[in-house]
């Protein structure tokens, strides 16, 4: 049975916050101009987590409701933003963000829409926000075979992870977005992103990952081993890179 998606990540905040990858901030630009954001915008951002995505915003000034479940992320957010004064945390999910109605100009998720339950999402979404009702769905959508790198690493993901097929993002297509943002549809747009690791690096980069087994699953080991010999034959000045490309998905959400 798969791990309540709220706590799957409480035992790798450490990893979470240090080896995740961030965002590009010409996402902000991006949906700023598409949304119709001005300075007094309130952005809800669902599955907050560390903050990473939240950070992007409050950066340019924008009053941020970070919603996340988790409370050991919530409270690693919580210390990343702390010095930010347009920050408020709260402790909501995406069905039920505790937020009022038509309170938010923009809800944003990012690497999190996958965990969520849809309909309920989307029926809160509709509620919280103000008309025109602008969402977008991020994800760093890790490239897995565009270098020998990068296809090893995914065979290793394949052979050791342990519920990978089941929670990998890329589950969620164009039509699930499709019926989410129906009928109003949505756009698509596309940002390069990489991280490059030192061995350290990219053993807590796979450890930041829910479905990567922990210290006393008998796959932890030779996982780690594979990782070792994974980086140790492709490494190019004792570095490996991750490439991503940043996938935002925005639009309309209808009220039912």
């Amino acid at each position: 049975m798969m791990a309540d998606p709220t706590r799957r990540f409480s035992s790798r905040v450490a990893n979470y916050v240090r080896y995740r990858p961030g965002y590009p901030p010409a996402i902000v630009d991006l949906l700023a101009r598409a949304c119709g954001l001005s300075r007094d915008s309130i952005v809800a951002d669902v599955g907050s987590g560390t903050g990473l995505f939240a950070e992007l915003f409050l950066q340019r000034g924008y009053s941020v409701l970070g919603v996340e479940p988790n409370r050991e992320m919530r409270a690693a957010g919580e210390r990343l933003l702390a010095g930010y004064a347009g920050f408020t945390s709260v402790d909501g999910a995406a069905e039920a963000t505790t937020l009022g109605d038509a309170s938010v100009d923009l809800v944003t998720a990012g690497q999190a829409f996958h965990w969520f339950d849809r309909p309920r999402a989307r029926a809160e979404f509709a509620r919280i926000l103000r008309p025109p009702r602008w969402a977008a769905l991020v994800w760093n959508e890790r490239q897995s075979a565009s270098t020998p790198f990068l296809a090893a690493y995914e065979r290793l993901l394949l052979t050791y992870a342990t519920d990978y097929a089941q929670v990998n993002h890329t589950q969620v297509d164009d039509a699930v977005i499709g019926t989410f943002f129906a009928p109003g549809g949505f756009t698509l747009a596309t940002f390069p992103n990489r991280q490059t690791f030192d061995y350290a690096g990219l053993e807590g980069r796979l450890l930041s990952s829910s479905y990567a087994p922990e210290p006393g699953h008998p796959g932890y080991a030779p996982m780690l081993r594979e990782l070792r010999a994974i980086f140790d034959a492709h490494q190019a000045g004792g570095a490996v890179a991750f490439i991503y490309d940043t996938k935002v998905y925005y639009g309309p959400i209808a009220p039912d």
